[in-house]
């Protein structure tokens, strides 16, 4: 079984979500998803002038959120490559010199930054690093472990993939079933206060951390592991690869962005243009069938945001035709349709898990 308390998270609400100058919701995940799935522990946003992103809470500058109580200053960005800007520096080490634990899912470490060091020796605050994974992980087994596992999967990075899992979580949980969201992110181990940082786990020991992170469970159970990365992204298919053979999925569900029509974030000397839903499937199904014979998908998930009401209804009705399969968008409709595919793909029901 996993030892639950090599990977818990302890974060300290209220929180300050530090946008900084990110241009662009992409690459503010994090900051975005904790707004949308713990709003009430956000006391607010620090934003740049020149920023392009509002998580639609009040804007707080650091005097303001220090007196409205904020524990924690959040970094809520996400870029590629997971550095801090030196433009940041100043912002947060103020932050830290107030008082305040300060947060980061970055691949750099706060401790590599003496001013942000030198303000916590003053302060006494915490420096969070989330993006650290356990040590003494071992390599995957590839062996079947008991219980249900249901993997999201995208076309493209930042699609909607933890989103999606904590949808298909609160779903299931409302029905009375047996359910637990699976971080693998560091947004997603902010939100569930547990998880596995996947992308800064040594690539011979992806598959291994998966499997521990999704131990053995009762039969009635399911594991609902959030996907990283894209099997088709050129940058990031590796960790998407051994997180997908670590997980043994049972159901996966596909993610995608309906406004893209390409890789994002690859510049434009050679862009890469985003495959077919179907083509998508086919890829994923074949690895995941080296693992697990029966893995078969269950639902696509759409990040609908960009589009208009019609092109929302064209959209999904084209890609349930493409696929035959349950398409939502998990933050207007839920998860309930994805769900009951599970049901009649695996005539799942607790009761039948019971007999």
């Amino acid at each position: 079984m996993v030892n639950n308390s090599t990977l818990k998270t302890d974060l300290s609400p209220p929180y300050l979500i530090y946008f900084g100058d990110v241009a662009t919701e992409e690459f503010a995940k994090t900051g975005l998803g904790l707004i949308e799935w713990c709003r009430s522990l956000c006391a607010g946003q620090l934003r740049h002038p020149s920023c392009g992103v509002n998580g639609g809470i009040p804007d707080l500058t650091l005097d303001e959120a220090v007196s409205k109580g904020v524990k924690s200053v959040i970094i809520g960005v996400a870029p590629a490559g997971g550095s801090i800007p030196d433009s940041w520096v100043a912002d947060l080490a103020d932050a830290v010199r107030r008082g305040c634990d300060l947060v980061s899912g970055m691949h750099v470490k706060l401790r590599d930054f003496p001013e942000i060091v030198a303000a916590q020796k003053e302060s006494g605050a915490r420096l969070v690093d989330v993006r650290v994974p356990p040590k003494g992980l071992k390599v995957g087994t590839g062996e079947k472990r008991s219980g249900n596992r249901l993997l999201t999967v995208g076309t493209d990075c930042a699609v909607g993939k933890m989103y999606t899992a904590l949808a298909i979580e609160k779903e299931m949980l409302a029905r009375g079933w047996s359910a637990d969201f699976r971080a693998t992110g560091q947004t997603g181990i902010m939100i569930a206060g547990r998880g596995m940082p996947i992308d800064s786990v040594v690539s011979d020991f992806i598959s291994g951390a998966a499997e521990m992170i999704s131990p053995s469970a009762d039969v009635d159970h399911w594991d609902v592991i959030e996907g990283q990365g894209a099997l088709t992204h050129p940058s990031f298919a590796g960790v998407s690869l051994g997180l997908l053979h670590g997980s043994q999925p049972d159901a996966l569900v596909l993610c995608h962005d309906a406004s893209r029509t390409h890789i994002f974030g690859l510049g434009t000397s050679q862009p890469y243009p985003l495959l077919s839903l179907s083509e998508v499937i086919r890829v994923n199904l074949e690895m995941a069938r080296r693992v697990n014979p029966c893995a078969r998908f269950v639902g696509v998930s759409v990040n609908s945001s960009a589009l208009s009401a019609e092109e929302r209804a064209e959209a999904l009705a084209e890609y349930e035709a493409e696929t035959g399969l349950p398409v939502v968008d998990p933050i207007i409709d839920g998860a309930a349709k994805i769900v009951d595919r599970i049901i009649g793909d695996y005539g799942f029901t607790q009761q039948r898990a019971k007999m």
